[in-house]
């Protein structure tokens, strides 16, 4: 009786699973409805001057960075689902968790494109006031540190 409660206790894993992923739809349609916003917004006061075309992409690169969260947050819960509930689950093979450390793999590719976007989109904003310098320091410190992270769980498992 123990051991199959014990086996059935896997699927409380159902319930992160489920709001990750409906987290991962909300971001999706809400940045779909804003980039539909902005694309109406911006060919009613089209103005080819610089600031203009600054703004534009900006508001291109912050939904790129929206939709990677997305992304993550999806990753999680195939993640979740293909390690606790049917770990034989149709997924991209890009996709298919066989333990932890390949979905922690995972994420840190995305944690890495997010702090490269997030970098990115600063640099278009940056007007010369801010030190953007040290903000980028931070960002690589971070991004090195999760690459080694990775290579290490490589080796750790073996992996080529």
């Amino acid at each position: 009786m123990l051991r199959k409660l014990v086996s059935l206790s896997r699927f409380v894993i159902a319930i992160p699973f489920f709001f990750t992923l409906l987290f991962a739809l909300f971001l999706i349609i809400y940045e779909s409805a804003s980039v539909v916003r902005a694309i109406f917004r911006f060919g009613a006061i089209f103005d080819p001057s610089v600031g203009s075309v600054k703004a534009v992409a900006i508001s291109i690169i912050e939904g790129i960075d929206v939709y990677l969260i997305a992304i993550g947050a999806y990753i999680i819960s195939m993640g979740l689902y293909s390690l606790f509930i049917d770990d034989d689950a149709p997924l991209p093979k890009w996709l298919q968790i066989r333990d932890l450390e390949d979905l922690k793999r995972n994420l840190m590719s995305v944690i890495i494109a997010v702090l490269a976007v997030l970098f990115l989109k600063e640099v278009f904003a940056w007007d010369g006031s801010r030190d953007i310098l040290s903000f980028g320091l931070a960002i690589s410190a971070i991004i090195v540190s999760l690459v080694f992270f990775m290579a290490k769980l490589h080796v750790l498992k073996g992996d080529k």
